[in-house]
């Protein structure tokens, strides 16, 4: 098996071989294909127990972002699993709440995918419904990513001991001359002899059954019996001559003669079915040929509007890229446009409220009738002002009136006359 970044590099040569323009039958289902795998490295990632029990979720199926399901389940799945790769590779990234806008979601993921030097010659709103061979494609690129990271390496696989297992066979009863069990009784006994025999024994033994056979044959050929009366004894005696013996399972002649039988039977139906097969194989070596001469005509013919749609769709991807720079910068640009906005309407309702205070005849009418309490008070101040210098004027005269009163009234002293 291969060792560390093999899923990377395996990854990347089939994406290397399905780059080409050409695309064939098979493209429609290579995405059934690419989940499969998907679903294997995240297994390899352990991502039941780390990530689907930590927010509450069901396992995968084998062709769960293959097929429309769900729009909205599938785009949340899609996010939270991303985000999981994302950290698991190494780089820190949110996770993604329900309620977040799904474009930034997408710009951000694919940010991070082309920081791991991915290609992404997509637009973003494939990956809005949740599934399509974008959204595997995206996930397929991060597992192997979080792979590598991990330092996942395959191993040789440990293959389990298997103990033969005994063939079940019925134990039938098999009926055996009373010839082939001597014969069988024979060869055990010729099995159990010694390795090492006397010849001039052997040669006596030989000697004598000869001697024996010939002395039979010349009394079957001097024999009277009747032949309806052999008939009537062998029909007699036939049932007792045969033997019953249990057949074992662990012999090596009943597997031979099921080899023999298989065999034969893996024969006939070989004659059978290479007619059909030859038939087959010429049908589908046509039908090769006739497919790469006509692939070969249309890549003929078709090969300057090739040309041009790999030049508009490099053009295509640039543009993609100017638009996502741009994007990034309108975002800011609307906050200060909000910002000055919400600025200009505080700064109008300040105009409209001076305006209005200005137009309003009010504080005119107020100012005219403080002016007239003022007179009014200044009116009565002058008046109390009089009362008051009329009192003090009255006041003064009294007082010098006393005082000359009182000076015309004083007696003069008796020593001050007698000085005169």
């Amino acid at each position: 098996m291969a060792e560390e970044g093999a899923p990377g590099r395996r990854g990347e040569r089939e994406r290397n071989e399905e780059a080409p323009v050409e695309r064939g039958p098979g493209a429609a289902f290579h995405m059934f294909v690419l989940m499969e795998d998907l679903l294997d490295k995240l297994k390899l990632l352990s991502y039941e127990e780390e990530a689907l029990l930590r927010h509450n979720m069901r396992p995968l199926s084998r062709h769960y972002f293959a097929l429309p399901t769900n729009p909205g389940e599938q785009f949340f799945m899609f996010c939270t699993l991303a985000a999981w790769l994302i950290s698991k590779a190494g780089h820190p990234f949110e996770q993604p709440q329900e309620y977040d806008d799904p474009n930034a979601v997408i710009s951000n993921v694919l940010s991070e995918l082309r920081s791991f030097g991915r290609p992404v010659d997509f637009p973003p709103s494939k990956l809005k419904t949740g599934c399509g061979e974008q959204v595997c494609y995206v996930l397929d690129c991060l597992a192997e990513e979080a792979l590598k990271h991990t330092g996942f390496s395959w191993k040789r696989p440990a293959y389990p001991t298997e103990e033969p297992e005994e063939e079940e066979i019925t134990e039938d009863d098999a009926e055996l001359t009373l010839s082939k069990l001597e014969e069988d009784v024979a060869e055990e006994e010729s099995d159990n002899e010694e390795n090492y025999i006397d010849l001039n024994v052997l040669k006596a033994q030989t000697y004598r059954s000869n001697m024996n056979d010939t002395a039979k044959q010349e009394e079957i050929l001097q024999s009277t019996t009747d032949a309806a009366e052999w008939n009537l004894e062998v029909e007699r005696v036939l049932p007792q001559l045969k033997v019953t013996v249990r057949t074992d399972n662990k012999d090596w002649r009943i597997h031979v003669d099921q080899m023999h039988q298989h065999k034969e039977g893996i024969d006939s139906s070989l004659k059978e079915t290479r007619g059909y097969l030859d038939k087959l194989h010429n049908e589908i070596s046509r039908t090769l040929e006739k497919i790469n001469s006509r692939e070969k005509y249309i890549n003929n013919q078709l090969e300057h509007l090739v040309q041009e749609y790999r030049s508009a769709q490099a053009l295509l991807s640039e543009a993609k890229e100017k638009y996502q720079e741009g994007s990034g910068g309108v975002t800011e640009r609307i906050k200060v446009l909000s910002e000055i906005t919400e600025a200009l309407e505080k700064v109008k309702q300040e105009t409209e409220e001076k305006g209005s205070s200005m137009t309003d005849g009010a504080p005119l009418v107020k100012i005219k009738q403080a002016l007239t309490k003022l007179r009014q008070e200044t009116i009565q101040m002058d008046i109390q002002i009089g009362v008051m210098e009329h009192t003090l004027l009255q006041s003064k005269l009294k007082e010098k009136s006393n005082m000359t009163r009182d000076m015309h009234a004083t007696v003069i002293p008796e020593a001050a006359v007698g000085t005169y």
